[in-house]
């Protein structure tokens, strides 16, 4: 076993010479880094990661060193130190030269394996990383621990989402199905999501296990096509979960010695289409075995209980095994090698179970366990051989059917393709490289995979048997099949023709009738071998007969073949019927086939029977093998010199593309120093871009103190305005407690002078009462006809004091008018700058003050004249009841003396002249202070309207103008009624002056006391006057 010691080198050889297939044990070679010193120890591996094509390792031990492994190039290299121990690694990124590690402070690295340099820090779990998954694409990836799983960008390197789970429920993995968009989360109370990578939707969740075979999942591992799922855990148990049919579909128990499975990973193979069927089991005994998870049989193992397996990978082609062992070394196993330790010759693998040591009887018990999942007993003498017998031949059954699964077998095209992708053929296809290399026309037989395929699967672990086999085929069964080449072998085809002819025309005219040629019913079975039509059985059957007669037996049995199948063929009537009749299997008994072979073969005539054109059988000579020449050697000779062109072709092709790849590399490189040229001078941008970014904030930081500053003025000027306002504020205020304080005043002045009317208006009802006793006292006597005289002579003067008194309220009115008029316009000259500041709010506060004195004042006044309304009709019922007592009286006097003093007359008569002169004279007077007090009052209002033109007063002074003259109109219309000049009054009242209304109100209470005055000497007057023999005449 070779053997490699990093020790202290950073690169080197991995290994002096490779084992290959003949590796001992699978091994290739055991990898140690091994540190020389005082206590000389060995550095333990850790990791280990394939990348995508598995031609290089990435390995990371204990003290962070991480080692890239060139498995084709045979080198190695020390790419980095990250000085603590890696806890996960990844190598199939997008960028081929970057890979992910995950460390022991929880972080996880991006590095470059050319570089050499850090790529990026990702940061966020807080516990140790045990998984890293990466997409199919490399652009993303999953990082597991037991709390979290965070999935990233690797192009930004930055975290897109982050899955949390409860604390009770922790995380086990969390990956990428492969070849697909799909995450699975797999937890620890075995539940399992699929996700949806585009939507982070949940598309399913796994159902629970069946009860009774519940266990709890460790690991997992999922086939290449993501439809199979596998897990395990503390059992010898293995599920198998469908991942199209999300349910359990089987349970595969390990061998008893298994008791817990630690890692579980798939053996991709090239063939299968991505369904892998080889599955890796690491147990707790450090073993990791390999099973078939359709036959459940075991194949192979690795490790033992003395060489124990840590963990392992498996490369993505399916070549190498890497494994860490017990001990801290590195194994590189070849899959190649323990598959070829598996499919020894049959006689050996017999001779193993018997007598060798892997092979002991209770391994075999185990196998069989694996295999049947129960317990069976050791095998047993003849029995137990047969039994063997029969697992193998199932065994390789199964893989014919697998192989008949291809329906259009393999060619020439594709088998160039396996050589340029693998470098070598499959071992079960190198029979056709020796074919290739015994005669050059085997290289451009394309129907050459399809003839030798039956041998190859019977001899698969010999292939030289197989060649040989093959070889004696061709050169026997297979004459006069070349002369035509590349056409098919129209001579064989014709025999074939006049034997089915001969022997069944009614068929063959059914062929003819659709165009169905012997290309068609015949050459498919010849070139096949009848392998397609036939099982293997059925195969080895007819060959031992093939091979026990003349080579024209073989053109027999496929005549037979045609013949026996008769029924269906007449029944078909379309071309790709017959096609599709001759490629697959039919129901056709082989033993009838071969029976009416021999038939065939003694009733044909000889003129047409294929054995007198066909040599008897021959082996293949001794020594070497004989020259197969038999086929047109300038056909294969163009060809030759078509591929050698073809060859050169490609050969310049690769010349120039190397020329273009150099010339690429030189633009990369030309590239690359232009992009440093600009990333400097982006650099100087960005330092530009910098200081400019400085200068802009130094000047934003001075804007900002200039504003903070001009915010500091406009905040002292603000407080300003807000002292000047509150100062304003306060004396509004004032004035709004002075004229709520006047107003007050005045409701107790209109209070005061509302009990006083009341108090007068209770002594006017007191005296009209006294009055009318009086008078009802006089009607009753009969004596007091003079009350009449003096009742009408006191009317006489009450009216004439109440107009007297009318005319003079009227008089102070105008002068109390002129007065204010020339106060107010003196205040208004003096105080024009503050009206101008308060307006607006003085005007609001006045007509506020107004309206409420207005309110007042009119019910004052609605009062006022409900009282005077009472003695209007007082006065009106007492005027009835005189103007009964004057009639009473003048009937009196009537009967009474008739003589009147002349002298007495003439005086009364004298004194009514001068009453009436002296009322005449009165009105004059009157009339000249009236017009006096109009003279006044318009030289006013002009004075008044001259000063305050320019103040914009002039149009509140004309409607105060028009007031004046409105309210003239209304003094000129008042009638001569107490009761109209008691509401005159009131109407003065209403003034907004106090001092006028106190004035009012002296001027009142002087003529209530002159009336009164009035009223008792009148009534003096009358009772000292002459007797009531007086009488008026009529």
């Amino acid at each position: 076993m070779e053997r490699c010691d990093l020790g202290e080198r950073r690169q080197g050889p991995i290994w002096t010479r490779r084992a290959g297939a003949a590796a001992p044990r699978g091994v290739i070679v055991n990898i140690i880094h091994g540190v020389q010193g005082y206590h000389s120890k060995t550095i333990h591996f850790l990791n280990v990661a394939f990348n995508n094509s598995g031609d290089s390792l990435l390995a990371g031990d204990r003290q962070g060193n991480i080692y890239v492994f060139d498995l084709n190039g045979n080198r190695f290299n020390l790419v980095q130190k990250t000085m603590q121990a890696c806890t996960a690694l990844a190598f199939n990124l997008r960028r081929k030269t970057e890979f992910l590690v995950a460390l022991a402070d929880y972080s996880v690295k991006c590095f470059d394996t050319g570089t050499q340099e850090l790529v990026s820090w990702m940061r966020g779990h807080e516990s140790s990383v045990s998984s890293i998954s990466v997409h199919g694409s490399g652009k993303y990836a999953i990082t597991t621990s037991t709390d979290t799983a965070q999935l990233w960008d690797l192009d930004t390197f930055q975290r897109i989402r982050k899955l949390n789970v409860r604390q009770s429920v922790g995380i086990q993995k969390v990956f990428f199905l492969p070849l697909s968009n799909t995450i699975l989360s797999c937890f620890k109370d075995n539940s399992v999501f699929a996700w949806e990578f585009d939507t982070l939707h949940c598309k399913y969740q796994l159902p629970t296990p069946v009860e009774g075979s519940v266990l709890f999942y460790k690991v997992f591992a999922v086939t290449r096509d993501s439809r199979t799922l596998v897990a395990g855990g503390k059992s010898n148990h293995l599920h198998l979960w469908s991942l199209q049919l999300k349910r359990l579909v089987r349970i595969i128990q390990m061998p008893e010695k298994v008791r817990s499975v630690r890692h579980l990973e798939f053996l991709p193979d090239s063939f299968d289409g991505g369904s892998n069927k080889v599955l890796g089991v690491l147990s707790q005994d450090n073993v990791m075995r390999f099973i078939n998870i359709e036959s459940c049989k075991l194949l192979f193992d690795i490790g033992s209980p003395e060489e124990g397996i840590s963990t392992a990978v498996i490369s993505p082609n399916g070549r190498y095994i890497a494994s860490v062992m017990e001990n801290g070394s590195l194994n590189l196993y070849s899959v190649q090698a323990l598959t070829q330790e598996e499919n020894k010759p049959p006689p050996a693998m017999f001779k193993v179970v018997e007598d060798g040591p892997k092979y002991t009887p209770e391994e075999n018990k185990l196998i069989t366990k694996v295999t049947s999942g129960k317990s069976k007993g050791p095998w047993k003498s003849k029995q137990s051989k047969i039994q063997s017998r029969l697992l193998k031949v199932q065994a390789t059954t199964s893989l014919e059917n697998k192989e008949n699964e291809l329906p259009s077998g393999l060619n020439k095209k594709r088998l160039q393709a396996l050589l340029k992708g693998f470098g070598e053929y499959p071992a079960k296809y190198r029979t056709l490289s020796a074919l290739a290399h015994w005669s050059a026309i085997f290289a451009e037989t394309p129907y050459l995979p399809l003839l030798a395929f039956p041998f190859v699967k019977l001899f698969q672990n010999n292939q030289l048997i197989c060649f040989e086999v093959v070889a004696t085929v061709v050169v026997n069964f297979c004459q006069h099949w070349f002369e035509y080449f590349p056409n098919p072998p129209l001579n064989v085809l014709g025999m074939m023709e006049n034997v089915l002819a001969h022997h069944d025309k009614e068929l063959l005219r059914h062929l003819i009738k659709y165009n169905v040629t012997s290309q068609v019913y015949a050459w498919p079975l010849l070139e096949t071998l009848l392998s397609e039509v036939l099982t293997r059985e059925e195969w080895l059957k007819v060959f031992d007969n093939i091979f026990s007669n003349h080579p024209s037996y073989f053109l027999m049995i496929v005549v037979a073949y045609i013949i026996c199948s008769r029924v269906p063929l007449l029944h078909c009537n379309q071309a790709a019927d017959f096609e599709y009749f001759f490629h697959h299997r039919n129901n056709v008994d082989i033993n009838v086939v071969i029976k009416e072979a021999y038939h065939l073969m003694e009733a044909t005539p000889l003129d047409i029977h294929p054995q007198h054109m066909l040599d008897d059988f021959t082996p293949l000579t001794k020594g070497q093998y004989p020259v197969f020449n038999k086929y047109p050697t300038f056909i294969v000779d163009y060809q030759a010199r078509e591929w050698e062109k073809i060859r050169q072709d490609e050969i310049e092709y690769l010349r120039k593309r190397q020329l273009a790849h150099e010339s690429e590399a030189k633009a990369q490189e030309q590239k690359a120093e232009d992009e440093a040229w600009y990333r400097k001078q982006k650099l100087l941008r960005e330092a530009e871009e910098q200081k400019r970014k400085i200068l802009l904030e130094e000047e934003e930081k001075l804007a900002e103190q200039r504003q903070r500053l001009a915010v500091g003025k406009k905040e002292l000027k603000v407080k300003e305005l807000q002292l000047l306002d509150a100062s304003r504020r306060r004396f509004l205020n004032y004035q709004q407690d002075q004229l709520q304080m006047e107003l007050k005043r005045l409701d107790d002045e209109i209070a005061r002078k509302a009990s006083l009317r009341e108090q007068e208006t209770a002594a006017a009802v007191q005296d009209i009462e006294l009055r009318q006793m009086e008078l009802e006292s006089q009607k009753q006597l009969f004596e007091q006809h003079l009350i009449k005289d003096q009742e009408g002579v006191t009317k006489e003067m009450k009216e004439e004091v109440e107009a007297h008194r009318r005319k003079v309220d009227l008089e102070d009115q105008r002068v109390q008018r002129l007065i204010e008029i020339d106060r107010e316009e003196t205040q208004k000259a003096h105080t024009v700058a503050e009206e101008n500041l308060a307006k607006a709010e003085q005007k609001h506060i006045d007509t506020d003050w107004r309206l409420q004195a207005q309110r007042r004042l009119r019910r004052d006044d609605q009062d006022r004249e409900r009282c005077y309304k009472e003695i209007v009709k007082l006065l009106h019922d007492n005027r009835v009841k005189e103007a009964e007592l004057l009639k009473a009286m003048r009937e009196t006097e009537e009967k009474k003396t008739f003589n009147i003093s002349v002298a007495q007359w003439e005086e009364v008569v004298h004194n009514k002249a001068r009453l009436e002169e002296e009322q005449k004279a009165a009105a004059a007077a009157d009339g000249h202070r009236k017009q006096f007090l109009d003279d006044k009052m318009n030289d006013a209002l002009e004075l008044a309207e001259k000063l305050h033109r320019e103040d914009g007063c002039f149009e509140s002074l004309h409607n105060f103008k028009a007031r004046c003259t409105e309210r003239g109109v209304e003094i000129q219309q008042v009638p001569r009624s107490g009761n109209i000049c008691l509401d005159d009054l009131s109407t003065l009242a209403s003034s907004p002056h106090s001092r006028r209304r106190a004035e009012l109100a002296r001027q009142e209470r002087e003529l209530m006391a002159e009336v009164r005055r009035l009223r008792q000497r009148l009534t003096s007057r009358a009772q000292t006057r002459h007797s009531p023999a007086t009488t008026w005449s009529p």
